[in-house]
């Protein structure tokens, strides 16, 4: 029985929620099972040493609609990659109909599919409808992240500190926690108790990295930045903590079993926030968790004392 799973979210957070199901499809089956993605979901880096996950096929799909898999022509360089795999069964995590009539065209005998076109859902709760009623199972939210080789960093530091991964990254500038709060939030952690911070980032939050590196908190702290994904993991579950923006980050961080602190300005908690044993949220005040949205704006209205003390609380 071949396999194939089709997930055409962008982020690494997606990606990560999405583990769950590819496990439980791999289980069922018991096979490792392909899956399809874009590259910047980080899928070949993040499961690199994931036994249940075979070959990682990449969906290149372009908001200007300039992808290798876009067009009518897309559509056929997309059937031409899976036909030639003669894939026995598919899971499409999508309602698109293109993707239904490309694994049609591919010759899948068997294909399962979100309902067509819908437009709006909780990823998570979705999710897991269509597996559990795809492999006659109950499937686990939460999911966990394979590591063959774990290596530690931290004989390079002390080992009598405690390690905090930052999450100062986000995917648009109202889910960013203001990097002053992160650096004053190093400052008070630091004072309670030895702190090492780990920054994750990309090449595109430098800026907000160098705030913190040359700040007097910089020794203390270790860059993400130039390091690839698949090198940071190691150092994220040696983690004590991770403090996030609802970021790739945040998701991984849990993935990899390390107790997480989510802050959530401007996204929905109960899609993003509450599928994991592993994380625990700040809200902007005035709402609730079941109020936060894609359009809260609420970066302004995140108390910074509730971020500390919660912080606290989990490091103790």
């Amino acid at each position: 029985m071949k396999v194939l799973v089709i997930q055409p979210k962008i982020g690494m957070g997606d990606m990560i929620i999405y583990l769950p199901y590819i496990h439980a499809i791999s289980d069922k089956y018991k096979t490792s099972v392909s899956i399809l993605v874009k590259k910047t979901s980080r899928a070949k880096e993040l499961f690199a040493d994931d036994k249940k996950i075979g070959e990682i096929l990449l969906l290149d799909r372009e908001k200007n609609k300039s992808g290798f898999h876009d067009g009518v022509r897309g559509f056929f360089n997309l059937y031409n990659l899976i036909k030639k795999k003669k894939f026995d069964k598919v899971f499409i995590f999508n309602s698109s109909l293109r993707y239904f009539l490309v694994a049609k065209a591919a010759g899948i005998k068997n294909i399962a599919q979100y309902p067509l076109f819908r437009k709006k859902d909780n990823i998570v709760n979705s999710a897991k409808i269509f597996t559990e009623s795809e492999i006659n199972s109950i499937v686990s939210t939460q999911p966990i992240l394979s590591l063959k080789k774990e290596t530690s960093n931290k004989k390079k530091l002390s080992f009598e500190s405690k390690y905090i991964c930052l999450g100062i990254s986000a995917s648009g500038p109202t889910k960013r926690w203001n990097i002053k709060n992160y650096l004053k939030l190093c400052e008070k952690l630091n004072n309670h108790t030895p702190c090492r911070f780990y920054l994750a980032g990309g090449k595109n939050d430098q800026e907000l990295v160098d705030i913190i590196m040359k700040s007097k908190i910089g020794p203390n702290c270790l860059s993400f930045t130039d390091l690839k994904i698949k090198e940071t993991l190691p150092l994220i579950k040696q983690s004590d903590l991770c403090i996030s923006n609802d970021t790739g980050w945040l998701h991984i961080a849990s993935a990899l079993g390390v107790k997480c602190l989510g802050i959530f300005m401007d996204s929905p908690v109960m899609a993003y926030g509450k599928y994991s044993k592993n994380i625990s949220v700040i809200i902007p005040e005035g709402e609730t968790e079941e109020t936060t949205t894609h359009n809260t704006l609420g970066e302004s209205k995140i108390s910074f004392e509730k971020v500390l003390s919660k912080s606290i609380q989990l490091l103790d």
